[in-house]
């Protein structure tokens, strides 16, 4: 789920035909919780794949839940526009679509290095639900009952204009001004047992209540979810502290209002972005050795064996990974450039903290006022600088001065006893 600030082809018109079999599906528990699927194996170097786990969102790029499309094509989202009898809206469906689109699918042509392309397809009219906006409780931690008899009305409605099987993914959006409208209800609804409509096997949906304009980058958000990927914030207890301690600016699933927010190299591994001669895993035995290690939102060059993602195994379902972040791609805005060390855990479900930034500069802070989190805008080392800790026995980082040729920067790592002498 993401957070507020606050707290094209035609598509096809069908008869309506199995609004009773939605009905008697919806029925069913609408849960969160990761559902097994066959595996497919994650090409990589074999001993940093950390295994993948029952965690909701788990980590692990050692196999790939078939649960969840994998945005390793195109793919095609249904986007429809959902009003209310006790509201007329104000804004148009194609208002609605420029507040998400292009900006959504070019986030993710960016951080695929064009590997991935997302093509919506907007059906261009309001169908109204059954009863008022109010009637169905929307909000963040939304009654059961409520959020199923709101999907049911809404799916209903979709499959009287639309065929599902033709899609990949599915947003349902609400009229931002209706009185019962939440924009912090938006998520990703996953169904325990998948739905079947028009032969399609619909596992989830994007519900999109938010406001005109929207929050940053908040639909790029929630597909990530439909690609497997967890939430990175931490959610205080009531709501009330701060929701950027894990990895601040760093990764669109931790803020849509990061500075830097591509997603993070393991993301990119675990979603097929990354070739195997892009990710070089540091052995585990003691000593030293050294990389070159590029931006990680610069073009990649078809066949280049460059090295974008550095990976150290620290434990049976943990690891620390090493990625150099700059003014490039989606990390245009970033606030302080160099290389970014976080932890990474597989057994740690989504929300409870499965990456966590290292600090760098633990005693600074920077960008104060436009970093979602100041005191991780500075994390990343630079030139000179070192990090030592005690994770899988003792890691010592430290980069050197002068890059590879083109930019990026050296790295030499340490590993073992002598780490932390």
């Amino acid at each position: 789920m993401a957070r507020s600030l606050r707290q094209a082809r035609q598509v096809g018109r069908h008869p309506l035909r199995r609004t009773s079999a939605i009905m008697t599906s919806m029925s069913a528990i609408i849960g969160t919780g990761l559902v097994a699927g066959p595996a497919t194996a994650v090409t990589g170097a074999a001993e940093c794949l950390l295994p993948r786990t029952d965690a909701h969102h788990s980590e692990g790029v050692d196999t790939w839940n078939d649960d969840y499309v994998r945005p390793e094509r195109e793919l095609d989202a249904l986007m429809v526009f959902l009003s209310f009898p006790d509201w007329k809206p104000f804004v148009s469906p194609s208002a609605l679509v420029a507040d998400h689109f292009p900006a959504t699918s070019d986030f993710f042509a960016r951080a695929s290095y064009d590997r991935f392309r997302l093509r919506v397809h907007p059906l261009r009219e309001w169908l109204e639900m059954p009863a008022a906006s109010t009637a169905y409780g929307i909000q963040r931690d939304w009654d059961p009952g409520l959020r199923t008899a709101f999907l049911q009305d809404a799916l209903a409605a979709a499959d009287r204009r639309v065929d599902f099987a033709d899609y990949d993914v599915y947003y349902l959006v609400a009229d931002p001004d209706a009185p019962g409208v939440n924009s912090d209800a938006t998520k990703v609804v996953n169904f325990d047992e998948p739905m079947v409509l028009d032969g399609a096997a619909v596992h989830r949906v994007v519900t999109v209540f938010e406001q005109h304009p929207p929050d940053r980058y908040v639909l790029a958000h929630e597909t990530g979810h439909v690609f497997d990927l967890p939430d990175l914030y931490h959610r205080p207890g009531e709501g009330k502290g701060d929701w950027d301690t894990h990895v601040g600016d760093w990764d669109v699933m931790g803020s849509q209002f990061g500075l830097a927010p591509d997603l993070f190299g393991w993301h990119k591994w675990k979603l097929g972005w990354l070739d195997r001669w892009n990710v070089a895993c540091v052995a585990g035995e003691s000593g030293t050795t050294r990389y070159a290690l590029r931006a990680l939102g610069a073009p990649l060059e078809p066949g280049r064996r460059d090295t974008r993602l550095l990976v150290l195994r620290t434990g049976p379902y943990e690891a620390l990974a090493l990625e150099g972040r700059a003014p490039a791609g989606n990390d245009a805005g970033v606030c302080t450039g160099g290389v970014l060390l976080y932890r990474v855990r597989s057994d740690t479900a989504s929300a409870d903290g499965p990456v966590e930034v290292l600090d760098g500069h633990p005693r600074t802070s920077d960008c104060l006022r436009r970093s979602v989190y100041p005191p991780l805008a500075d994390a990343p080392l630079r030139e000179g600088e070192t990090y030592v800790t005690e994770d899988g026995g003792g890691i010592r980082i430290r980069i050197g001065e002068g890059g590879p040729g083109d930019g990026g920067w050296q790295v030499r790592v340490t590993r073992g006893p002598e780490a932390l002498e």
